[in-house]
């Protein structure tokens, strides 16, 4: 149903991400935030995931890569399933490019129907050490079968 792209419409997930819903009427991401990212994504630090209906934007989210962790910062949908379409590329996209660390921030019902979890702080300075350590590459989304492939890998 959604065309799938990377680092296409950076700015434009950053202030899709930003927009009021019904269900949050503020949101901590502001121009300042935008700025600053939109910098580290011009430094190639910073990525989106962007899914499309035509040449509408109508799902997508970002984040911060460093070594082979990825930070997912915000995800926005404006079509039905648009951002976990994005999410699944996404984590196809770190597997497949070697990231061995997806940092949530919070855990959701939403992210646990993905498989997220949570961990002590303790396992989680170990990981993020470890894929500090390492080098990822963000990379364009995988065409569907290696999607699929990739996916399946435990």
């Amino acid at each position: 149903t959604y065309r799938v792209t990377t680092d296409t419409a950076f700015h434009e997930v950053m202030k899709g991400c930003a927009e009021a819903t019904d269900a949050r009427a503020d949101t901590w991401i502001n121009d300042r935030i935008i700025g600053l990212f939109t910098e580290l994504h011009e430094a190639g630090l910073a990525h989106s995931v962007e899914s499309w209906q035509g040449n509408t934007l109508v799902g997508g989210l970002y984040g911060l890569a460093m070594g082979s962790a990825f930070f997912g910062e915000s995800m926005f949908s404006r079509a039905t399933d648009s951002s976990k379409v994005a999410l699944c590329h996404l984590v196809g996209i770190l597997k497949a490019g070697g990231f061995t660390l997806l940092d949530t921030q919070f855990i959701t019902d939403h992210l646990k129907q993905f498989g997220a979890i949570e961990i002590s702080q303790k396992d989680y300075l170990a990981q993020l050490s470890t894929a500090l350590a390492r080098q990822g590459n963000f990379r364009a989304p995988l065409v569907a079968r290696e999607l699929e492939r990739v996916l399946a890998e435990t």
